[in-house]
């Protein structure tokens, strides 16, 4: 009886301490309409992103990229058969693929983003 008390306490503080708008401060969906204006009539107000300075630093970081939108294209498990990727830093993009093993035959997937806005350039996956 004690356990089921316990059990049940536990699930109920858990649940209280979920995500909640209710005391948070929502700006809402006209005030993203209008980061979004700004944003794409070229103000760089108060913007990291210069096109110039690489956001994307390193090998983890460009993965992390990738993956979710690997996975939206081609499904996780497609995807993570090919590990370990290759992922290489070639002037200001990272260039990403999957491998094999020795004597399969198939393809792998090929996604190139710019390490300096994050913009996906291109994917492929070969046959």
């Amino acid at each position: 009886m004690k356990n089921s008390l316990l059990l049940l306490f536990c699930i109920i503080a858990f649940t209280a301490c979920g995500q909640s708008t209710s005391n948070r401060t929502v700006l809402g969906l006209k005030q993203a309409k209008a980061e979004l204006s700004e944003a794409l009539n070229g103000k760089d107000i108060h913007n990291v992103v210069d096109n110039k300075s690489p956001i994307i630093k390193d090998s983890l970081t460009a993965v992390a990229v990738a993956e979710p939108i690997l996975f939206g294209f081609y499904g996780k498990q497609n995807i993570t058969k090919q590990k370990p990727y290759e992922v290489y830093h070639i002037d200001n993009y990272w260039v990403l693929s999957g491998t094999l093993p020795e004597e399969y035959i198939g393809g792998t997937f090929v996604i190139i983003i710019d390490d300096r806005n994050s913009e996906v350039i291109r994917i492929t996956h070969y046959k």
